[in-house]
């Protein structure tokens, strides 16, 4: 019995040895290239419209029965314009694509909000920012994460600060003003 334990240990630390040394190695590592890092700010509006025959923000899933258009677990698609300005006739600099789900019971609503801005003109075209946070909306101004984007803005991170140009209680439709401080490559 002694003689077959002392074996088998043989054995598992000769083939160990053995694996180890036919093994290859699939990795590869080189030196670390310092990139210039660029600070950019932006400042633009987002139009959040839940109402009307064509609202940009709707309602995939919530509690049913419920009226509160940010009621605890509501979940919206939205694909809102931005805007140089407050006006929804001003100069469009892109659309938010995402979602936001309603994630407070208290009496201070908050939403999670994860969206991509897309930017579809100036210096910026066909980049984009990604932002996924927790949104206190009753907070003015309120600051959530960038955690990266695309394009121009590839492996982004920064801080968007939202104000509340304008919000309806009675629909939910709002229009927010982002400042935008991000640094990338």
């Amino acid at each position: 019995m002694e003689k077959t334990i002392i074996l088998s240990c043989i054995l598992l630390v000769l083939s160990s040895c053995a694996s180890t040394a036919l093994s290859k190695s699939y990795w590869k590592s080189s030196t670390y290239k310092a990139v210039k890092l660029h600070k950019t700010n932006l400042r633009f509006f987002i139009h959040d419209i839940l109402s009307g025959s064509n609202p940009s923000a709707v309602r995939i899933a919530g509690p049913p029965g419920q009226n509160n258009p940010i009621g605890f677990g509501s979940v919206y698609a939205i694909d809102d314009v931005l805007t140089e300005g407050p006006e929804i006739t001003s100069a469009v600099v892109g659309n938010a694509q995402g979602m936001y789900l309603s994630s407070s019971q208290g009496q201070i609503p908050s939403l999670v909000l994860y969206v991509d801005l897309a930017f579809t003109t100036g210096k910026f075209n066909g980049s984009s920012l990604s932002v996924f946070s927790r949104n206190p909306i009753t907070e003015n101004p309120r600051e959530m994460a960038v955690v990266g984007g695309r394009g121009r803005f590839r492996r982004a991170q920064g801080t968007v600060f939202v104000k509340t140009y304008f919000l309806n209680n009675t629909n939910g439709d709002a229009i927010l003003e982002y400042d935008v401080e991000v640094v990338h490559p």
